[in-house]
């Protein structure tokens, strides 16, 4: 008979004990008999709720994305807006949910505890992308939003996601507040519940979808000739069984994109993600389907959205053979794109300013400054994107955001939606390729120009997984806390020049051994500078159980001989990360 610490213990004898349906205590009782190491993992701990919300595998235990956690986080968000009186009017929200199994059952159940606060609630009817939350959230007026998803995890994973009142997803001090209202609930008997009909739950429908689309509409660059010449691009759309076939389809209309297809094996919403392995658009698997599909419809381009339509990839037709492009490369060429349009247009405002994360490519800053205009670093997460808009905004005569974007997918045109948006940046991205094609080229072919005009630049992303569990958990911990402790001095033989410690705060010049202040909030994040202009960061995500590890490298284009560049610094950076990981995984 398996033995439970103490904290297991107590927490599985309060949910036996406590006023909990008994479905799931019957369900609690069969993991203790049957599978106590799964027992374990479902309430050695309560599921944390963190700067993002909630995000875990879905069953039942303190550990678990339930029914319950959903309440208790709900009844902490309720508690911190009572706390702080809306100036006119009662406090309301906005909930948004995707395709995941019991995402409408979660969003639900949100709404009946912020109604059994007295909390006016607003909520979509259907699935939708989790960046039309975020504007619905800024159309309706709302104290906050709440998006029931798990973005790009596998099946068994959901969350919960909190957005203040600028749309944007919580950050100090509303998030520090937020959490210390969540972690006072311990007892049902604190979470007061209301009925599904009542009159403060107000259900949305698609009228929000045409204030969107009315809102973004005015963001392209080349308006006529979307209008006129957008039927001769043949795109090919998969919604990886998610949220976005709801607005997408419709957005690529609404700007001239009428030559779609949708890769119909992807198109119905299915928590169980029938058709891939994951859901997660960054792996090239995950396109399988939308590759065939373009090649086999002899297509212009791919583009795909995750479950909850906030990430976008994009594949390309290149001479006969389809290439997919990283989030760094979409990136860069969509910001080559806006500053070329808008210098033109002489609609580059004076003050116009770009946003990427401190894992992003480089070649974004260098682009934004070769237009003599400025780019600002961020913390990994779109949160802190949002957050800089919302200080500009506040400012006076502050400056003014055009577009941002992380390594991750993640892009955001405008300032509609204060979260990474895969719909606008999907007609943002056809509005490129449009373009490029009407010019005889594809979006490979401007990859390859910003290479000639700034250099190559290129990236890779490599994990290191560790599982769900405690144990797991703990070797992750530890993995970090050695790497803090023993940095090392040199990466495959390059010399380590700076250290950027964002827990510590601190930026380190190993040449000169000064030390100064990284002006960031605190992070689990390390950053390696290398003598020959290298970099390598390491982070453990905030969605999984994993470590990641970035590496960029960037070497002067050879005009017509760039291939061989690249294949130089694709070398050099799996070698980084190779390195790297060995340093993290050494007992």
């Amino acid at each position: 008979m398996v033995v439970f610490d103490a904290t297991t213990q107590r927490n599985i004898d309060a949910w036996l004990e406590g006023d909990y349906d008994e479905a799931t205590k019957a369900e609690i009782r069969r993991l203790v008999e049957e599978k106590p190491e799964d027992a374990v993992n479902a309430f050695y701990t309560h599921l944390t709720f963190g700067t993002g919300g909630l995000r875990g595998v879905m069953g039942v235990g303190t550990n678990r994305m339930n029914r319950y956690t959903v309440m208790a986080a709900t009844q902490g968000l309720a508690n911190y807006l009572a706390q702080h009186p809306k100036d006119s009017g009662q406090h309301s929200v906005f909930i948004g949910y995707d395709c995941r199994h019991y995402s409408r059952n979660f969003a639900e159940e949100a709404a009946k505890v912020l109604a059994g606060n007295g909390i006016e609630v607003y909520i979509f009817d259907e699935l939708r992308p989790t960046p039309i939350v975020s504007f619905g959230c800024r159309a309706r007026g709302c104290s906050a939003a709440i998006v029931i998803t798990a973005s790009h995890n596998p099946p068994e994973y959901n969350g919960y996601k909190v957005y203040f009142d600028d749309g944007g997803q919580i950050v100090p001090p509303h998030d520090i507040g937020i959490i210390q209202e969540v972690n006072k609930i311990s007892s049902l008997s604190q979470i007061h519940t209301a009925e599904l009909k009542s009159p403060l739950i107000h259900w949305v429908d698609g009228e929000i979808d045409e204030e969107y689309l009315a809102a973004i509409r005015p963001l392209q660059h080349y308006r006529e000739e979307n209008a006129e010449y957008g039927k001769e691009l043949k795109v090919v759309y998969s919604s990886l069984h998610g949220a976005g076939i709801t607005v997408v389809p419709k957005a690529l209309e609404d700007w001239g994109f009428t030559n779609y297809i949708v890769v119909q094996e992807q198109s119905q919403p299915d928590g169980s993600f029938p058709s891939v392995k994951s859901p997660n658009p960054e792996e090239r698997s995950a396109l399988k389907i939308g590759i065939e599909t373009l090649n086999k419809v002899y297509g212009d381009i791919l583009i795909a959205t995750d479950p909850d339509a906030d990430r976008l990839a994009v594949a390309v037709r290149h001479r006969d053979h389809v290439e997919l492009l990283s989030g760094n490369q979409v990136a860069c060429i969509c910001l080559e794109h806006i500053l070329r349009a808008l210098s033109a247009q002489k609609r580059l405002p004076e003050k116009a300013a770009f946003i990427k994360t401190i894992v992003t490519t480089e070649l974004f800053r260098v682009i934004a400054e070769a237009y003599g205009k400025r780019c600002f670093d961020v913390l990994t997460g779109f949160k802190y994107i949002a957050q800089m808009i919302h200080q500009w905004e506040q400012a006076q005569d502050g400056l003014q955001y055009i577009f941002g974007a992380e390594e991750s997918y993640g892009f955001l045109l405008g300032t509609s939606v204060r979260d990474k948006d895969a719909v606008s940046a999907a007609l943002l991205v056809c509005e490129v390729a449009l373009r490029a094609k009407r010019q005889g080229k594809t979006l490979v072919d401007l990859l390859h120009h910003l290479y000639q005009k700034y250099g190559v630049y290129r990236e890779k992303l490599t994990s290191i997984f560790y599982g769900d569990g405690k144990e797991n958990h703990a070797k992750m911990v530890k993995a970090m806390a050695n790497l803090r402790a023993k940095p090392p001095k040199a990466i495959h033989g390059v010399k380590v020049i700076a250290v950027e410690d964002y827990l510590a705060s601190t930026y380190t010049d190993l040449r000169t051994g000064q030390s100064d202040p990284i002006h960031l909030p605190k992070s689990d994040v390390f950053r390696f500078n290398l003598d020959d202009g290298s970099k390598v960061v390491v982070r453990p995500s905030g969605t999984e159980p994993k470590i990641k590890l970035y590496g960029g490298v960037s070497r002067p284009s050879l005009s017509q001989q760039h291939d061989q560049v690249i294949a130089t610094c694709d070398a050099l950076a799996s070698d980084l990360l190779e390195a790297v990981v060995k340093v993290l995984t050494m007992p």
